[in-house]
């Protein structure tokens, strides 16, 4: 039954985000295809997704223990965090925090997890901002 509650919020989801997506103005300046194409392809693969779950449940779901889903609602604080802060903080700072929290709950030890958070922001940093010209949310000290 949770496989099937799961699929069908998934669909719904899926047809909010595909009328969502349609909705979008498009400018007189923009490409091709459009900025409606990336959000529908997205829509499709949720709904695709979801409709497995519908068709297809599982007959024994196994359910995760309180401590896992407890690790899961932290993990949802710190990209609800990590979207709050971005603005304050800057892509890069907020992103090596992220980052640095999510693979140390992951399983890397802590000095680890500080490395990968700071070298996997600077790198997402230096490819979309440096190489692609994107911009990105600038913090205290301009980057």
């Amino acid at each position: 039954m949770s496989d099937r509650i799961f699929g069908g919020v998934g669909v719904i989801l899926a047809l909010i985000f595909a009328w969502q997506a349609t909705v979008i103005e498009e400018s007189f300046l923009s490409d091709a295809v459009g900025p409606k194409a990336f959000p529908l392809i997205i829509a499709a693969v949720l709904g695709l997704s979801s409709l497995y779950f519908l068709l297809k449940p599982d007959a024994e779901p196994t359910w995760p223990t309180f401590g896992r889903v407890a690790e899961i609602g932290l993990a949802v604080a710190v990209m609800v965090a990590y979207a709050i802060m971005l603005p304050e903080l800057g892509f890069v700072i907020a992103t090596a925090l992220a980052a640095t929290y999510l693979t140390w709950r992951l399983g890397t030890a802590p000095v680890q997890s500080i490395i990968v958070g700071v070298l996997t922001s600077v790198g997402i940093y230096v490819v979309f901002h440096l190489i692609l010209g994107l911009s990105l949310a600038k913090g205290p000290f301009g980057f």
